[in-house]
């Protein structure tokens, strides 16, 4: 069996960046020394040859069974003089260290990638006795299935002032068609071991192997308790990971990791057969665990209208009110009508003294917030649980929200009293809770869902309100965020969440929770969340692999459910320019460097960025674009290290520069924040706003169409004695346009009528086939066309994308044109035309030169006839239009 070191410090792992997860090849073998040297190193980890391998499903495991009393002498403790056993000497080991490594963590996962991930229906520590014991009858299965022999292993021994346990493991590798049967040393140790967790780290050298002296192989087993089972038993989760930790440079390193994966993946998924044949793998829908069941809440008892009104309405103040009214009813029907005295006429009794009149205004007083109160407490009724119970729709992230009770929640007044409800907001979208009348510590046991949504949500807003507020308005209680990125979703599950504000903190004010986040797509959520963004950028964007993920998860301490979606070499500029890499992903934008072991690292929230600006170059960034990240007022600031300013707003400023493609960093990181951050009104905005500037733009700003960053070049360029409205028949779709595209070689030639499609501009369609002369391949040409006036109203651009099928290598690239036709001052009936061209290439091709050239020579031929024939139409005195 191959079993991995793994560098550690202190009892921690020491994992590698993302960067070396993707470093550069240094050298290119020939194929098939490549493939033979991959197959070599791919059975030497994968033990026997594939032919005389038994598979585990077929295995006897009977016959191994009888094989448990050929223990080797290595096999039993040297422990005969206390006549202990082997299985009580280790679990004694076991307790020792675990006194020692009580509160300790936990290491994370190798970045190699993951070889096991399975929950099994048995205790932790049973687990860990089954794999790691002195006798283990999983251990000796798995070595006579790989051909394992001269097994030897040395005792458990307690090192490190008995905070570590390890033991060294020697035997021999079976012969392959490949190589000889070579010697291996496995060291074993505990990085935690405190009773309910297990962390062993394997160590594996073959020095025999080729370039086996260049690395070691390091497994990481990390057992963990699992979800609780419907039986009440305990179950136990097994991740194990893998790396190769290289002792010297070598530049076999590529192919060194590639056979080393294959051959652990084909032995460790023997070792998961014969696991499965001793304990039993728990399925998914064997956890209790599971959202549905956290989220069976008890019932609370609903109090009818009358009792809940007694409970709103019974307090000092309605009761006092309510007693001066009655004792005022009772005075008048007990006194006597006076005499109209003073300004007093029959029916009119005005207050007699100034102490009448102040009784007068407290009785009005205390009458109209009665009144108040109980038009308060309709409003309430009626607004009460208004959401509650409604159910989620559509396919993507699912949010659920389980709000059970809330703890010290004060009130607005000085008495204590407060009618708190709760509400929350994620990706724009609110749920309110019921309204829990004079409640200090309510208790709602109410669940949430939220509509799914297409993208993951980066954090959801809690805020607490109480409706008893003064002039009927809601005042906050205390407010809180839950950060979905930066929080792990098993703790999400059952959470006590601390309220800000000044009368939460004051109370000490927090809530109970229970928050689940799935996507009901499965993996079909993140290429659906690509191909959107593929859209927006115009680039195709490739699906990154577990390991790159992983790696990406691990280095900046993400949940699982984060996904990498590109990452661009660039510089951020503070004081001095750090080179780094930049990282886009889903939902968090971030920045890693380290240079001679100094770090920078940080990451924010596509939700936190206020404003991208694009800066042009200039010398103050040293002649290539920058891109300057603004964030909100007060947010993103664990990433204050990485900020170049803050702005009087208080604003924070990341400055990057120096990109390889900086086209395809700005517009990824453009459409990443417009799909995040922006609300709908802020895109139609952004929209309209770029149209504009687009209708307005100089020949060097760009195309309408969307390629700003392909080069155009001027190939052609000429006067033409008439005016531009008769060159601009051309593009009319009438029997002029018609009979010159016949006349050059288009067949079948067909144009869609023009459609407006922003303010001033308009857009059609154009098909095509090229006529044999033209082109031997007779292929189909689609374009898209658009017009729009000059800003003086005196000529127009047309632009056209033009595609090429069934052409050898015409998938390879998209044609821009451009044509300015405007009139000239200085003739009464001439105009000028000057037409560019540009060359967006999709795929990369080594005929790049050539096709260039080509295009571009039999394009400027094509548009000197097209408009020679337009010039002699018109000198023949045809009218055609």
């Amino acid at each position: 069996m191959r079993e991995a070191p793994l560098c550690t410090s202190g009892g921690k792992i020491d994992s590698s960046s993302l960067m070396d997860l993707e470093e550069t090849r240094a050298t290119k073998e020939n194929k098939s020394n490549t493939t033979s040297f991959v197959e070599l190193l791919s059975q030497m980890f994968r033990g026997k040859n594939a032919e005389s391998v038994p598979s585990a499903e077929n295995r006897d495991l009977d016959s191994l069974e009888q094989s448990e009393g050929t223990c080797t002498k290595a096999d039993v403790c040297a422990d005969s003089a206390d006549n202990v056993p082997c299985e009580n000497k280790f679990e004694e080991l076991l307790e020792t260290m675990a006194s020692k490594c009580l509160g300790s963590d936990m290491p994370g996962h190798l970045p190699g990638g993951i070889l096991l991930d399975q929950s099994y229906a048995i205790a932790p520590g049973d687990l860990n006795s089954l794999l790691f014991s002195p006798d283990s009858i999983v251990r000796r299965s798995f070595a006579e299935l790989q051909g394992t022999t001269d097994l030897q292993r040395e005792p458990w021994r307690l090192l490190n002032g008995e905070s570590s346990l390890k033991r060294v493991m020697t035997y021999t590798k079976a012969a392959t068609k490949l190589i000889k049967s070579v010697r291996a040393t496995e060291e074993q140790t505990y990085l935690n071991a405190d009773g309910k967790q297990f962390a062993v780290l394997a160590s594996v050298s073959i020095p025999d192997v080729p370039c086996g002296s260049y690395f070691k192989t390091e497994i990481l087993y990390l057992i963990n308790p699992g979800p609780q089972l419907p039986s009440a038993n305990q179950s136990s989760h097994l991740i194990i990971s893998w790396r190769l930790n290289f002792l010297q440079s070598t530049m076999m390193k590529g192919m060194i990791e590639s056979g080393a994966k294959q051959g652990l993946t084909e032995s460790f998924a023997q070792f998961a057969d014969i696991l499965s044949k001793h304990v039993k793998p728990v399925a998914l829908d064997d956890s209790s665990c599971s959202m549905e069941k956290n989220l069976v809440l008890p019932e609370i008892k609903r109090e009818s209208s009358l009792g809940l009104a007694f409970q709103f309405l019974c307090n000092f103040t309605v009761l006092l009110s309510l007693f001066v009214g009655l004792y005022v009813c009772a005075h008048i029907l007990i006194a006597k009508p006076g005499t109209v005295q003073g300004l007093e006429f029959v029916g009119l009794d005005l207050p007699d003294s100034f102490t009448e009149l102040v009784v007068s205004a407290v009785l009005t007083l205390q009458g109209q917030y009665v009144l108040e109160v109980i038009g308060r407490f309709l409003r309430a009724r009626k607004h009460n649980g208004s959401d509650h119970g409604v159910k989620a729709q559509g396919d993507g992230w699912l949010l659920t929200v389980a709000l059970i009770e809330g703890s010290n929640i004060g009130g607005a007044y000085s008495c204590g009293f407060s009618d708190p409800y709760v509400v929350f907001t994620c990706n724009g979208k609110t749920k309110t809770s019921s309204i829990k009348f004079q409640a200090a510590n309510p208790v709602w046991n109410e669940i949430y869902e939220f509509d799914a949504m297409d993208d993951p949500p980066s954090r959801m807003e809690v805020a607490v309100y109480d409706f008893d507020g003064p002039l009927d308005e809601a005042i906050s209680l205390g407010h809180a965020e839950v950060n979905f990125v930066k929080s792990n979703l098993s703790k999400l599950a059952d959470i006590w969440i601390p309220l800000q504000g000044k009368f939460s903190q004051a109370c000490q004010s927090k809530l109970r929770l229970r928050i689940f986040l799935s996507n009901s797509r499965g993996n079909g959520v993140v290429t659906d969340y690509l191909t959107k963004m593929e859209k927006e950028v115009g680039k195709k964007i490739n699906l990154r692999s577990p390991q790159t993920n992983s790696a990406f998860q691990k280095l900046f301490g993400l949940p699982q459910e984060e996904f990498l979606i590109n990452d661009f070499s660039c510089h951020l500029k503070r004081k001095m320019p750090l080179q780094g890499r930049l990282f886009l992903s889903s939902r968090i934008i971030g920045f890693y460097t380290n240079i001679f072991g100094h770090k920078t690292k940080f990451f924010f929230l596509w939700d936190d960025i206020d404003d991208i600006q694009v800066i042009p170059p200039s010398l103050a960034n040293v002649g290539s674009p920058s891109m300057i990240i603004v964030l909100c007022q007060g947010r993103g600031m664990d990433a204050k290290h990485g900020a170049k300013e803050i702005d009087q707003d208080g604003r924070l400023k990341f400055h990057f520069q120096s990109f390889v493609s900086f086209n395809v960093a700005s517009r990824t990181t453009m459409a990443l924040w417009k799909a995040r951050s922006l609300s709908p009104e802020q895109k139609v905005q952004l929209v309209e706003e770029e149209s504009e500037a687009k209708h307005f733009q100089s020949e060097e700003s760009g195309s309408c169409l969307g390629f700003e960053d392909v080069k155009t070049l001027e190939i052609y360029a000429d006067g033409l004695p008439m005016a531009a409205s008769f060159v601009m028949n051309i593009f009319e779709g009438g029997p002029l346009e018609q009979k010159i595209m016949q006349k050059v070689g288009c067949l079948d030639y067909s144009a869609t009528q023009w459609q407006q499609v922003k303010l001033d501009v308009w857009q059609r369609r154009i098909s095509y086939k090229f006529d044999g002369n033209l082109s031997r391949f007779e292929g189909e040409v689609t374009s898209t066309q658009q017009k729009y006036p000059l800003p003086n109203r005196n000529g127009w651009i047309v632009e056209e994308v033009v595609s090429l099928q069934d052409l050898l290598l015409g998938d390879c690239f998209s044609l821009l044109l451009k044509y300015r036709i405007e009139d000239l001052p200085s003739v009464s009936k001439g105009c000028s035309v000057q037409v560019s061209l540009g060359i967006a290439w999709l795929k990369s091709t080594k005929h790049r030169k050539k096709i260039t050239k080509n295009i571009i020579t039999d394009t400027s031929l094509r548009l000197k006839e097209i408009f020679s024939q337009v010039e002699k139409e018109l000198q023949d005195g045809n009218q055609i239009l």
